[in-house]
């Protein structure tokens, strides 16, 4: 691997950097406080071609690659964007959008991308069940087909942008004696009958991403919705893992800078004793550590994101390595973070509370790491 970004990927990165400064960073805190989707800054990055960064130029996007996309994401976060902002940014473009695309018909493509790269329709992704997280062949909605048309029942739960959604990613049971192999997945559009969206949940963290229960009741969807065969849902989910494990990352790596900057400026400002207290060795430590997670989570994400580039098959053993790592590994510094700033970290004037609550989500959500430990110890 020759590791170093390329003179435009690096030029592309501090453009999204100053964007996320200028047009998101300013409204997080308010839309956090809130509990807030910022539908205006979602439409600002669609004009600035975030959306639909990685698809294809006939479909409005612009045809980068995973690396790009990924310097996108870290930019974003470390411009001050926050992690629900962008936790509906993923669930939009990659969970909904990139599923729709790699399966889709080409009527459906020429049907959906557009509108999701432009942000006219905003997506979600319908998985995990009331009782059915991690184990994706134990969930209870079911399809039923009945002439031209499927009849689904169930629900689906913790569903990001499910309160906004305009379409739907949505996987059932097709055949309930199969397990995994009888999982599909279909297109639901808001507004289908029997489909609708439950309040949004209160949340400790990621209030900016709204998340609520989808509920199906008789819901009719057309059999030219259906996302590729019946029983190809479960190959289609595992594929999500590619940008789970890598793109859907990469905005912790710009949240741990954002840490670095904000931890060194107040630490060179704030005296104590005399001095600032970034000269006590205690705070250096912590300041090192916050570095000493940076670059380790970025070698870790970019890793992948290079292998998916180069077309190589997703090595689930390394992408579970860098889902636990990150998931678990960033509370010491991000905790450190807060601890440095005193009684201000623990108040949200300096968003280090924010970044704090917002990154316990990264040990559950996309895959526990209880699962990413499983999978780890099976493939050694």
């Amino acid at each position: 691997m020759e590791f170093a970004f390329s003179r435009e990927q690096l030029m592309f990165k501090k453009e999204v950097l100053n964007f996320a400064k200028k047009e998101i960073a300013p409204r997080a805190q308010e839309h956090d406080l809130k509990g807030e989707f910022d539908l205006e800054s979602f439409k600002k990055m669609a004009d600035f071609g975030i959306l639909g960064l990685h698809f294809p130029e006939e479909y409005g996007g612009s045809g980068a690659d995973v690396i790009t996309t990924a310097l996108a994401g870290e930019a974003l976060a470390e411009g001050g964007a926050d992690s629900g902002f962008l936790l509906a940014y993923g669930a939009h473009t990659f969970l909904c959008g990139d599923t729709i695309f790699r399966n889709a018909a080409e009527e459906q493509r020429k049907k959906y991308i557009p509108k999701i790269c432009s942000g006219e329709m905003i997506g979600c992704m319908g998985v995990t069940e009331p009782d059915a997280g991690s184990d994706m062949a134990s969930m209870k909605t079911t399809a039923e087909k009945a002439g031209d048309k499927y009849i689904l029942n169930g629900s689906k739960m913790f569903i990001t942008n499910g309160p906004i959604a305009d379409v739907a990613v949505v996987y059932a049971k097709t055949d309930p004696t199969a397990k995994h192999a009888g999982v599909s997945a279909f297109i639901v559009e808001k507004g289908t009958p029997g489909f609708s969206a439950g309040p949004p949940l209160k949340k400790m963290g990621v209030r900016t991403s709204l998340t609520s229960e989808l509920i199906f009741a008789d819901c009719e969807v057309p059999a030219e919705n259906l996302l590729g065969k019946e029983g190809d849902g479960f190959k289609m989910a595992s594929q999500t893992v590619e940008w789970d494990r890598s793109v859907l990352l990469a905005p912790t790596v710009g949240s741990v800078a954002y840490l670095i900057n904000k931890c060194s400026r107040y630490a060179k400002d704030r005296i104590q004793f005399d001095h600032p207290i970034a000269e006590y060795q205690a705070v250096k430590r912590k300041l090192a550590e916050l570095k000493i997670f940076e670059e380790a989570a970025r070698s870790l994400v970019y890793r992948i994101a290079w292998a998916k580039d180069q077309g190589q098959p997703l090595n689930h053993l390394y992408a579970s390595v860098a889902k636990l790592f990150i998931g678990d590994w960033s509370m010491a510094p991000m905790n450190d973070a807060v601890t440095l700033h005193g009684g201000y970290g623990y108040c949200q004037e300096y968003d280090v509370e924010r970044v704090f609550r917002d990154g316990r989500l990264a040990a559950i959500g996309g895959g526990t790491s209880d699962i990413q430990r499983m999978i780890i110890s099976r493939m050694i």
